[in-house]
């Protein structure tokens, strides 16, 4: 067994000690590892084993016998290392944090910040927690979508264990439109754009280098199989910066450098909302601009653009500039055509 598997499994079993306040039995402990990291199956033998293998380490792991049987407890020594303090202005960023990242509801992510969370309501003093929840109640935080990925949470366990042991996954995946397919994919990460998660991997059939990476978005995973098949990372990948290539998460290695025209109304708008870290805002003497951003396909400018209207005009590439005239020749035609009466 791969060292990096018994390493994970370890940090799992302090994790699910730590959450529990009573322990847990061998029996328990096993079937929530093979539930949370996915396996088909695991001996009460290999629990054991890992469990020694903390106390070696040092971990305060201690056993007791009670109606349950023999149960496993986190020692206090190692549950008080988790103590720490916060201000309350530091409570009101985190809370803030906590709220944007609604849409992780049900993934193990979520449950990671609401653990977090719950230590520090319980650690700091009445009067600081006092003194946040006054001031946060001035605080709202809007704009976050409604979505969760509760019924991924099984899917995401996979494809994070594929990461770590660079497992080739089988998937079922099924874009808007399309009919779904069977894929095989190489997960080498994770990306969180504008509160979807995507899952950075190559796509197993495509041969050519600059073409392999591929953004699967979770939300269209319909069901993800770790094989006992493994692949051999290219060390030429970044994810970093593979993700600051483009500007959105549209994937392919080659981006191009679009140029538009923006009124002084548009450039207003860019300058008080950027659309990117790297974009290059070059001003015109009647107050408008030209912005600069690099870009792997028209359609992660669009929404952009067209929230802009007239305020903006694409000026090259001229494949980029032909994506936005069909769009907008195409609304012309909707909008030109009366709705029936009624409607």
């Amino acid at each position: 067994m791969a060292r990096n598997e018994q390493l994970i499994r370890q940090h799992k079993i302090l994790q699910l000690l730590e959450d529990a306040r009573y322990g847990r039995t061998l029996d328990e402990i096993r079937d929530d590892l093979i539930t949370d990291l996915g396996l088909s199956k695991l001996h009460e033998r290999t629990v054991r084993r890992d469990i020694e293998a903390l106390q070696s380490a040092g971990y305060d792991l201690d056993v007791e016998t009670n109606q349950r049987g023999k149960v496993w407890k986190l020692g206090r020594v190692d549950r008080g290392i988790h103590k720490i303090s916060a201000t309350a202005t530091e409570l009101i960023a985190l809370s803030i944090g906590r709220d944007l990242l609604n849409p992780l509801a049900g993934t193990q992510y979520w449950q990671g910040v609401e653990s977090f969370w719950n230590k520090l309501e319980e650690e700091v003093p009445n009067g600081v927690y006092d003194h946040y929840s006054k001031f946060r109640e001035t605080l709202c935080v809007y704009g976050v979508p409604t979505k969760t990925y509760e019924k991924h949470a099984g899917i995401l366990r996979t494809i994070n264990r594929a990461i770590v042991e660079h497992r080739i996954v089988e998937i079922d995946y099924q874009s808007p439109g399309r009919a779904a397919s069977t894929r095989r994919i190489e997960p080498y990460g994770l990306a969180i754009y504008q509160s979807s998660i995507y899952v950075i991997a190559a796509a197993e059939e495509v041969e050519d280098p600059k073409e392999r990476m591929r953004h699967w978005k979770l939300d269209r995973f319909t069901k993800a199989t770790a094989l006992d098949e493994w692949f051999k990372p290219d060390p030429d990948v970044d994810i970093q910066t593979h993700l600051n290539r483009s500007f959105g998460i549209f994937s392919g290695e080659a981006t191009e450098s679009v140029q538009i025209r923006l009124s002084s109304f548009g450039a207003a708008w860019v300058r008080e909302d950027p659309w990117h870290t790297e974009q290059q805002l070059d001003m015109q003497p009647d107050g408008g601009a030209i912005l600069t951003v690099s870009s792997a396909h028209p359609r992660e400018l669009m929404p952009k653009l067209l929230s802009l209207g007239a305020e903006a005009e694409v000026i090259g590439p001229e494949s980029f500039r032909t994506a936005v005239t069909d769009v907008i020749a195409r609304l012309a035609k909707t909008y030109s055509v009366q709705p029936a009466e009624g409607q």
